[in-house]
């Protein structure tokens, strides 16, 4: 018997096959790089599908494809041309007639002349008229008949896909009647809410060779038709009044006894599909005559075109890449463009199924799953600037937020948070069972046999991280910096120091407490107003709540005060600053300074009213003062904060 042998190993022809279209975690790097950039959440997020992850195809590719293809459209050629080709038509008929008539003698050919030459410059009157008339040459009445066959087999073949062909046998014409009498009949019970089930079926059984698409339910049938029957009506609304009533009276009289049906068949299809484009006009100009069923089909991509740039645009609120039509897009930009948005689609999908993303009335936000991930970021951007030393430690692996080992362990009590001992809770358990007879595996552990292990205690500190919001921080290219600085020590907090309680308050015309996901998603206040004496209110009360603590203030600002809370809780703004306001917001840093807080001040830009307030400020609370680059001022704001507090309070 004869074995296969295969071997295993790393894929070398090309692309892996089975990885996914997007690397997640890099794309959710993208989005923390913007924001860390000084961007807004909002935008970054939108722009990752826009213009897709690592230089991918995102939407605007897509957008930029379709709005091309629009243009293309527009340009394609006459939409009158039906009206045209109907006159040149009719002008052939009379001019070969006539040429006929002048080689008769008689009443008769003289009269038919006086006919021919007083027919109404009206195209369709004049194709009325001669309805009835008695054609000398076979030639010009095959010419005259071509003019109503023509345009009745492009208005159904518009109607009805494929059915061009079949409408050159009479027999057709009679079964087209039935066919549209029943569709209208159908179309009428879906209308009163009807099961249509059975009767849909019935109806594609009988007439399912006129929709070679074989639409699977009563819906499917509706859209494909309403949207054909909605071009239609475009067209006629893109022509002339003149134009206009010529083509219906010409459609009127090639469609005969269908005219009535397919007018009921375009009421039916309006009524139940009024969301779709019916009244409004396209100015398509170009080289090219386009017969009916051309130009009808030119306003159908056209509508379709809008309908997907639309869907491209995502600016409706909720907007997800699901409401995308991917076989809509197939269908006008290819099968390339198709794959290109199932891959955003399964992007998205992916950012939301493993909780990188969240939806919400506002649309998609990072979850505190990624804003962890961003603040890691922006703490070892932080830390990159660091020289080694101390300042390193952000590595290393602790005992958790009750401090560092001892080396001493004890019995675990109800309410201890120290780290368990496992080498001596196990140990524990062995010697329990071994005394007791019964030592199998697997060992059992019971409540007695913990042990935790004892750490010193840890000195913990209230931080408040007071950042400036105004408009001049993202004009003077200082708020990417800012909020680097803001979720780098949140994440360090949050990570080596969680006994440390941070609050970080944004302040521009007022102040408020930001978590790490409003700080994200924060964008500049276009109000006018620095309100720091409001900040310091609000840190105040942060550090009160945790008396244990060393308490710490950190403030980053552009600007000096030029706003404070009146006694009504309205805020005050007048620049330059008043008396009034400086006064309140001394008041503010004086609270603090009897508390014992750190009050340290981050300056950012060589502004000399801001450099006088500060100075004095820290003369007078005994705090410090840094002038940093933008870019240096999450390594200032994480240094300070790290010598901060070791504990000034003893």
């Amino acid at each position: 018997m004869r074995h296969n042998r295969f071997r295993y190993g790393a894929w070398r022809g090309g692309p892996d096959p089975l990885a996914p279209p997007y690397d997640v975690r890099a794309a959710v790097d993208q989005v923390g790089a913007e924001v860390l950039d000084g961007g807004s959440l909002r935008d970054a997020l939108r722009n990752l599908l826009r213009n897709g992850p690592d230089g991918g195809r995102g939407l605007d590719d897509l957008l930029a494809r379709a709005r091309r293809l629009r243009r293309e459209a527009m340009r394609r050629g006459d939409l009158d041309g039906a009206v045209t080709r109907a006159q040149q038509l009719l002008d052939q008929a009379v001019a070969t007639e006539r040429d006929a008539l002048s080689a008769l003698e008689g009443d008769d050919a003289r009269f038919a002349e006086a006919q021919l030459a007083n027919l109404p410059r009206s195209t369709s009157k004049a194709v009325s008229e001669l309805s009835e008339y008695n054609w000398t040459s076979p030639e010009a009445r095959a010419l005259y008949e071509q003019i109503l066959d023509q345009l009745r087999n492009e208005v159904l073949g518009q109607r009805f896909q494929g059915m061009k062909e079949a409408l050159q046998d009479p027999a057709m014409q009679e079964r087209m009647r039935e066919m549209l009498q029943d569709l209208n009949a159908l179309l009428g019970k879906h209308a009163r809410g009807e099961n249509t089930d059975d009767a849909f079926a019935q109806f594609m059984a009988q007439h399912g060779d006129f929709f070679p698409e074989q639409p699977g339910t009563v819906e499917e049938l509706i859209d494909a038709l309403a949207r054909r029957a909605a071009a239609g009506e475009r067209l006629l609304r893109s022509l002339s009044p003149q134009q206009r009533e010529e083509l219906q009276a010409l459609m009127e009289q090639s469609l005969g006894s269908l005219a009535g049906e397919m007018a009921a068949l375009t009421d039916n299809l309006r009524a139940l599909r009024p969301d779709l484009n019916w009244g409004r006009g396209e100015r398509v100009r170009g080289q090219r005559d386009l017969g009916y069923g051309e130009a009808a089909g030119a306003l159908e991509e056209i509508g379709d075109l809008d309908d997907l740039l639309d869907q491209l645009g995502q600016e409706h609120p909720g907007a997800t890449l699901d409401d995308v039509d991917v076989e809509a897009v197939e269908r006008q930009l290819g099968r390339s463009a198709a794959d290109d948005l199932r891959r955003l689609r399964e992007l998205e999908q992916q950012l939301r199924r493993q909780g990188w993303v969240t939806r919400g009335a506002d649309g998609l936000t990072l979850s505190p799953k990624a804003l962890r991930r961003l603040g890691g970021t922006a703490l070892r951007t932080v830390f990159a600037d660091l020289s080694a030393g101390r300042k390193g430690q952000h590595d290393l692996r602790d005992a958790g937020a009750a401090g560092e080992l001892t080396g001493a362990s004890r019995r675990w009590q109800y309410g201890d948070e120290q780290p368990i001992d496992v080498v001596r809770t196990i140990g524990n358990a062995v010697r329990r069972q071994a005394t007791g007879g019964t030592a199998v595996l697997p060992i059992g552990l019971d409540v007695e046999d913990f042990e935790i292990a004892e750490t010193e205690r840890r000195v913990s500190a209230a931080v408040a991280l007071c950042v400036d919001l105004s408009f001049s921080m993202m004009a003077d290219g200082r708020w990417g910096p800012m909020k680097q600085a803001a979720l780098a020590l949140s994440h360090l907090v949050a990570t080596r120091f969680p006994q440390d309680a941070l609050q970080i308050i944004g302040f521009g015309r007022y102040a408020t407490k930001l978590s790490v996901e409003e700080l994200a998603a924060v964008e500049p206040d276009y109000v006018q107003g620095t309100n720091l004496q409001h900040a310091l209110m609000l840190a105040g009360r942060h550090l009160r709540r945790h008396p244990g603590s060393d308490p710490v203030v950190l403030v980053v600002t552009d600007g000096e005060p030029t706003a404070h809370l009146l006694d009504d809780g309205t805020s005050y703004f007048h620049w330059p600053s008043t008396r009034e306001t400086v006064t309140s917001t001394v008041h503010e840093v004086d609270q603090l300074t009897r508390y014992g807080a750190v009050l340290n001040m981050f300056m950012l830009g060589e502004d000399p009213g801001l450099r006088r307030f500060v100075d004095a400020i820290a003369q007078r609370s005994g705090g410090r003062v840094f002038t940093p680059e933008a870019g240096d001022l999450g390594r200032y704001v994480v240094s300070d904060y790290i010598r901060a507090r070791r504990g000034r309070r003893g």
